[in-house]
């Protein structure tokens, strides 16, 4: 890819607070569903099955969103690797990288919103810190960055202790508000309220944005913290908004639980003149079906509140990729 082509997203986990997988009843139900649909059909092969996935079958019930947890990839085009966080989707990036191109000899560079357990737990199954050749860069804002990962691998909790990981492993400390050239992009961090605090980032090159923003709970009381954010999002190609929760609990049971709902990204968006909103950070409790309708219920209000700039809505899956 050359120096000036787009960039692009790959969402490699996409749940928040902890992976799921799907039950059998869930499975059953697609199933069941499907083939409802596909009555007096005449699918005798691979490829007309296939064509009536993709075609005549929601999203919802052929695919489904995933259950790992956050792990994003922007893609420069650039020999290194760029992630947002180390969920269980880690895991599953890297046994891609592994299979795509050998265990060593490669650079990854990865921003933590934080460190809750949900955004770390992939590390330890990320194979590419187990080779000698590799350089692994972690970057954050919290003062207890090395310290975490470190604890994690301490005894009880794993059995190969930090000390004993092969690869190349730095810890770089950031401040929020400065701006970082790392691989080729424009990097920035925005403290975000959290318990513990989180950071989002917003991404830059060549006048194409990425702005991740994940486990932040926006009090739309503060002017001034509503405008800080519309300014962190503003022009952005794309938002990865953290929307776990509907408007009613973020303000009311779930009140300081540190997340965001749909309704909050979208009129950030909107206000940012954001070109994407990408619904993420999963509600754990929700299957695909909800989070289906929650991406339709998201783009008829968008359809319903439009200015004179549309916002197009998705839903992060895991194996999702959007070139910008």
């Amino acid at each position: 890819m050359p120096p000036d082509a787009g960039l692009r997203v790959r969402f490699w986990g996409t749940r928040g607070s902890i992976p799921v997988s799907m039950t059998s009843a869930e499975i059953r139900r697609k199933l069941i569903a499907t083939l409802v649909r596909a009555a007096g059909r005449a699918l005798d092969t691979p490829e007309k099955a296939a064509s009536f996935l993709e075609r005549e079958v929601d999203f919802a019930v052929s695919h489904t969103f995933g259950g790992n947890s956050s792990c994003v990839q922007i893609v420069t085009g650039s020999t290194d690797y760029v992630l947002c966080d180390l969920g269980s989707g880690a895991r599953v990036f890297g046994n891609d990288v592994l299979a795509a191109r050998g265990s060593g000899d490669h650079t990854f560079h990865v921003f933590m919103s934080h460190v809750h357990w949900d955004h770390i737990m992939g590390f330890p199954f990320f194979l590419p810190i187990y080779t000698p050749t590799n350089h692994i860069r972690i970057y954050g804002c919290h003062a207890e960055l090395e310290d975490a990962f470190r604890r994690q691998h301490a005894a009880p909790f794993f059995p190969v202790d930090f000390a004993g990981l092969s690869a190349r492993i730095e810890f770089v400390r950031l401040e929020p508000g400065r701006e970082y050239e790392v691989a080729g992009l424009s990097v920035k961090a925005k403290l975000q309220h959290h318990s513990g605090d989180s950071y989002g980032y917003r991404f830059q090159r060549a006048g194409r944005v990425v702005v991740y923003s994940t486990d932040a709970e926006h009090k739309q009381d503060d002017l001034a913290e509503v405008q800080g954010f519309v300014e962190f999002f503003r022009d952005a190609d794309l938002v990865i908004f953290d929307s776990q929760y509907s408007l009613a609990e973020a303000t009311s049971i779930k009140e300081d639980w540190g997340h965001s709902s749909n309704i909050v990204g979208l009129e950030l968006c909107q206000r940012a003149h954001a070109k994407r909103l990408c619904l993420y950070h999963h509600e754990p409790l929700s299957d695909d079906h909800k989070i289906a309708a929650l991406l339709a219920e998201t783009r008829r209000l968008e359809e319903i509140t439009r200015g004179d700039r549309r916002v197009e809505i998705l839903a992060a899956y895991d194996g999702m990729e959007i070139a910008l």
